[in-house]
């Protein structure tokens, strides 16, 4: 089996939708943030995060996913795993940084309010935010800027990773990496750091270092006595010499 990592286009969205919801079902800030199963819209999620992608390809953010490129049927050997061309097995979403003294441009501005326009389509569509409960993500936002203002120290900004997820079928091939690799080699060229932050202590924090990040601070955020926990993290540029 063949895997390419390439950028998001309209047409990967829904296998992008499907494979970021399947890899974070059991994600301790997603079961945190939507804590009531029974009240977990599927469709719903699955429209936000469609308008979230297009939002991010239209602010040019370095968004990809891994595809597999060679079909299942062209596969030689039995014990490779057999998925069709064109499925997509894992997705690597982050936010280009934006320097402190620098205002927002009217382009992304305007993305922001046709992703709050989509936003509010879907509560009308669907009949609410899906079971996302308002109040723990709005604690989750409040944190998070918190943590950024006190460890971000570099006015030119942050290569922000946003959601990294793979495919079960596919791990321990590399497939993470190399969704990471693309976009940390940009930031060593440009000499800019990169940051990210991961509801899962064990194994991702390891993980994560051997890539050259640094925990920074460990965070928690708290609402009706039900703890979230995030580890942030830091990577230096590296030089290529």
């Amino acid at each position: 089996m063949s895997i390419e990592i390439v950028p998001l286009a309209e047409a990967d969205i829904p296998g992008a939708v499907d494979c970021l919801q399947r890899a974070f079902s059991d994600d301790p800030y997603f079961q945190w943030v939507f804590n009531e199963p029974s009240k977990f819209n599927i469709e719903r999620n699955a429209a936000s995060l469609a308008s979230h992608f297009r939002y991010a390809i239209n602010c040019d953010d370095p968004l990809f996913v891994a595809r597999v490129s060679r079909a299942a049927s062209e596969v030689k050997t039995d014990h490779e795993i057999k998925l069709p061309a064109g499925s997509i097995v894992g997705v690597s979403w982050w936010c280009s940084p934006r320097e402190v003294s620098v205002p927002q441009t009217w382009s992304v501005w305007a993305q922001d309010w046709l992703l709050s326009f989509r936003q509010l389509m879907n509560n009308i569509l669907f009949w609410g935010r899906g079971g996302l409960n308002a109040s723990r993500y709005w604690v989750y936002k409040q944190v998070q800027r918190e943590t950024q203002k006190e460890i971000w120290k570099d006015p030119r900004g942050y290569y922000f990773c946003n959601v990294l997820c793979v495919s079960s079928a596919v791990r321990g091939m590399g497939v993470g990496k190399r969704l990471m690799d693309i976009v940390m080699d940009k930031a060593d060229a440009e000499e800019m750091p990169c940051y990210l932050e991961s509801s899962k202590g064990y194994p991702n924090v390891l993980i994560y270092e051997k890539m050259g990040f640094e925990l920074a601070k460990e965070i928690e955020c708290v609402e009706g006595g039900d703890v979230c926990r995030l580890y942030c993290m830091l990577r230096q540029p590296r030089s290529k010499t």
